[in-house]
């Protein structure tokens, strides 16, 4: 499947390139980044699976994430997307596509999450199996809550992983 590219006023959503690898593991190695996204930094070996993985969803499920760079500058600032990580946890969420964001610690308090989750929504609203989407996301992280409620996902569900409390989130398309 060739993966769209989604444009923003200031960012563009393409699909990830080899040469990304660096750049995305210097942001998953920020603990700025991870604290709470599974609480750790990751090695570039970590990163490189995780975008071997973002080109598999698009090949195997017709939807994945996209690397997010600033259209100014042409700079790697982040990953937007949808997954389906087949995760291990109650309620499941097999089979849903799960949005997921992140960005560089540079890029934070710019808006750019906001700007990219509308992207990603927009594009989401035209696929057949993207009725509903989920998404996870540890209760303490403010700012990422603040995004997905501005586009309509509510609470569904809690638990803990890697003993921290974590949401489900949800939204129905209108």
């Amino acid at each position: 499947m060739k993966v769209p590219t989604l444009e923003t006023p200031r960012l563009l959503l393409r699909p990830h390139r080899a040469a990304d690898c660096e750049a995305a593991a210097a942001m998953w190695a920020d603990p700025a980044v991870t604290r709470y996204i599974g609480g750790k930094p990751s090695t570039e070996q970590q990163t490189w699976a995780r975008l071997l993985g973002y080109a598999g969803h698009w090949q195997l499920l017709g939807f994945g994430y996209w690397a997010v760079e600033e259209r100014a500058t042409g700079e790697f600032v982040g990953e937007a997307g949808l997954a389906d990580f087949k995760r291990d946890i109650e309620p499941s969420m097999r089979a849903v596509p799960e949005l997921g964001f992140a960005f560089a610690s540079r890029a934070h308090g710019k808006g750019y999450a906001s700007e990219s989750v509308a992207a990603v929504i927009h594009w989401a609203d035209e696929q057949p199996q993207a009725k509903r989407t989920v998404c996870l996301i540890n209760e303490d992280h403010a700012a990422s809550l603040r995004v997905v409620r501005k586009f309509g996902y509510e609470i569904f569900g809690k638990t803990l992983i890697a003993d921290r409390p974590v949401l489900f989130l949800e939204r129905i398309r209108p």
